[in-house]
């Protein structure tokens, strides 16, 4: 039998193929834009190409089509924002926001004690949302919910930095770091939070003491 206590955030929140995923086609941009002599219509064109592929690729392996064509779809105003605008570090504008906007979700539903981490894993487990009658599941979520702004915030300081410095090199680098290895860390860290958080008698994230 399965430990559910032992069972880490990690392997509820599956692996890091889509967030590794989503640093290719900014990659591809910057590539494309080098090669194509700092030519914002070949990295855009690069960066499309990229991104249907790599959607392509996932479909065939059985991820969601809706889901993908989102990604797709957020490459596609990514380039068409940079083309329009002439400038190649636009491209990076759609993620400032995206981050931005997120920061502000997450924290305000800690605030409103209706932690996102606590919604995505209960929806995840099939809990639905009987953790938040569990007052120790309850406050668990709501601090580990916070290593999850704290990712979008850093994430909205080094773009914007870089954005507002013109570094289009050093934005597709920084976006594909600051990526899946910075997801992996803050699952790490929001599970040990958790960890530390719950009482040591307390069943796991399976099974919400409720009254």
């Amino acid at each position: 039998m399965t430990d559910t206590r032992q069972e880490s955030l990690a392997a509820l929140l599956g692996g890091r193929g889509g967030a590794l995923d989503a640093s290719l086609p900014p990659l591809a941009f910057v590539l494309g834009w080098l090669l194509g002599g700092r030519s914002i219509e070949v990295g855009a064109l690069a960066a499309v190409a990229c991104g249907v592929v790599v959607g392509g690729v996932r479909v065939a392996r059985g991820g969601r089509p809706r889901a993908l064509l989102l990604s797709v779809a957020l490459v596609v105003v990514a380039a068409y924002v940079a083309v329009q605008t002439g400038r190649a570090e636009d491209f990076f504008l759609v993620q400032i926001f995206l981050n931005a906007a997120s920061a502000l979700v997450w924290s305000a539903s800690i605030v409103v004690r209706w932690p996102l981490l606590g919604v995505v894993v209960g929806l995840i487990t099939g809990q639905r949302f009987r953790w938040r009658r569990d007052p120790d599941l309850l406050r668990a979520y709501r601090f580990a919910s916070w290593p999850w702004v704290a990712q979008y915030v850093l994430r909205v300081l080094v773009f914007g930095a870089l954005w507002l410095a013109g570094e289009v090199v050093l934005l597709g680098i920084m976006r594909a770091a600051l990526t899946w290895p910075l997801q992996v860390a803050c699952i790490a860290v929001s599970w040990w939070v958790l960890r530390r958080t719950l009482p040591a008698d307390h069943p796991g994230l399976r099974h919400p003491r409720t009254p």
